[in-house]
């Protein structure tokens, strides 16, 4: 999820301050880049290639009390995987998988793929007294566990939060509610990296992006609440899915006495329904003040005028520096492409829980795509950004509003009755496409388990826990089922099969 995921995008960071001369010139050439990019999407046959995906995890690392273990650095050196990266914090690290065309079975590849890496990085932990877990938030993380010591020693993570905390002028304060309430202040922008999360590229049609980007923004409140696996942090049940309130409040670099008009948070759900991709690149340029003024030697009007395809280092690195939930992305590589990044799902449980999480996020979309034009001037925008807060904060038990082809008032509904109405419509979506039938029976069958048990990873997290409260301390409790979750983690069984008692 992290602020340092498309951050540098080739340009070193050497140096963690820069001049207002810096960031002015930075400003300007997004500008020149955002021009260049308008031509290019002008041009007939932009970004048509096969649909794909990919994806990266990110993971905890843990030692043998089930505590953090600070050690990301040592593993990377050891394990000597390019796909392998260090995380903001040094208890964290992210594996990016490989791209896969999207046909046949691409999660199935991706999820055997997966299991490899965390195996394979798991031989070279072992002897370091670690183990990587897949999880949103993890159960036993302390406050003392984070702050300036925890952050990985590289330029690019000093020079962002040095950059963010700069902006705010003040410690970033976090505040959230839920079973009960965490109230505290960071320094730093390490509390963020409490946040792991499986992050899913989709390349998609590059002249109906705005469409797939849409049908995406729509869906994905219904996908977060049945992906949820985030209920506590520090000790605290909170929300199903805490880490979107912790991840907003943690990179907030918007001071709170300015009276002067101020950007909006640069963790946000969206600005309004898309109407082009442009339009969601420019946003960002005319919204958030730069933070890293990284500067290229490309000329990309020139690259144009020589038929090929622009990198747009500059426009690419400040999308970068922006979070919203679900992210455009422009990739120069081969003839170029557009992918929209579906931030918001958590890691975990299990490798076949985040692959039918991907494929039904795909499938959702795909199932609402056509009736787009018409579900979006129904339903306002801001009632989209209020049901995936309603879906954090209360994951499968939320209401929401939905809206339908043929329904004439908007009104609320249980989140669960609307993911029970759009799962067939998704699998028919997907049958549509040239995914294997076997590869959508068995994914969007853990979906469908999740709905009819009514359990998530969240659910399970906290079901389990309590029933632990009433033997064990608080502290005891979270590290006890912690311990059954990694058991369960290792067999890849779907959540929803998990055993409900201890």
């Amino acid at each position: 999820m992290s602020p340092r995921d498309n951050v540098t995008v080739g340009l070193t960071i050497t140096k963690s301050e820069f001049t207002d001369e810096e960031f002015e010139h930075f400003a300007a050439k997004v500008r020149t880049d955002l021009t260049a990019f308008a031509r290019l999407l002008d041009q007939p046959g932009f970004g048509e290639g096969e649909s794909s995906i990919g994806a990266e995890v990110e993971f905890y690392i843990v030692n043998r009390d089930l505590r953090v273990q600070s050690i990301n650095t040592d593993i990377a050196a050891s394990v000597q995987d390019p796909q392998l990266t260090v995380e903001l914090n040094r208890f964290n690290l992210e594996y990016n998988l490989s791209p896969q065309i999207f046909k046949g079975s691409p999660f199935a590849r991706t999820e055997q793929e997966l299991l490899s890496a965390i195996q394979r990085i798991n031989q070279h932990a072992a002897p370091l007294n670690g183990e990587l877990v897949p999880i949103g938030i993890l159960p036993t993380l302390r406050q003392s566990d984070t702050g300036t010591e925890a952050m990985t020693d590289e330029p690019r993570y000093h020079a962002l939060s040095s950059a963010l905390i700069k902006q705010r002028g003040e410690p970033f304060s976090i505040h959230i509610g839920g079973n009960d309430v965490v109230d505290l202040e960071a320094d730093d922008v390490t509390m963020e990296g409490a946040n792991t999360s499986f992050q899913l590229h989709w390349q998609v049609s590059a002249h109906r992006f705005a469409d797939y980007f849409n049908a995406v923004q729509l869906v994905t409140p219904i996908v977060l609440a049945l992906a949820s696996n985030s209920p506590s942090l520090f000790g605290h049940h909170l929300w199903d899915e805490t880490r979107i309130a912790l991840f907003k409040q943690s990179i907030d670099s918007r001071s709170p006495h300015l009276k002067t008009w101020r950007h909006p948070p640069r963790v946000y759900y969206g600005n309004g329904w898309a109407r082009s991709a442009w339009e969601l690149f420019a946003a960002s340029a005319s919204l958030y003040p730069p933070i890293i003024p990284l500067m290229s030697d490309e000329d990309p009007m020139a690259v144009l005028d020589r038929g090929e395809v622009p990198e747009l280092a500059e426009m690419r690195l400040h999308q970068g520096t922006t979070w919203p939930w679900n992210r455009a992305i422009y990739d120069p590589t081969g003839d170029g492409h557009l992918r929209i990044e579906i931030r918001s799902m958590p890691a975990g449980p299990t490798a076949v829980d985040m692959c039918a999480n991907g494929l039904f996020v795909i499938g959702a979309a795909l199932a609402v795509l056509d009736d787009i034009p018409h579900l979006t001037s129904i339903l306002p925008f801001h009632y989209t950004e209020h049901n995936f807060y309603r879906a954090a904060k209360y994951g499968i038990g939320a209401e929401i509003i939905w809206p339908h082809k043929d329904q004439v008032q908007l009104q609320d509904m249980p989140l669960l009755a609307v993911a029970r109405d759009l799962l067939p419509r998704a699998r028919e979506a997907l049958k549509r496409t040239d995914v294997d039938e076997s590869e959508i029976h068995r994914l969007l069958g853990i979906i469908e388990g999740r709905i009819e048990t009514a359990m998530t990873g969240a659910r399970w997290q906290r079901h389990i826990t309590e029933h632990l409260f009433q033997s064990l301390s608080p502290d005891e409790a979270f590290r006890s089922m912690l311990s059954l979750y990694m058991a369960n983690q290792k067999t890849n069984t779907p959540v929803h099969e998990w055993a409900r008692s201890p």
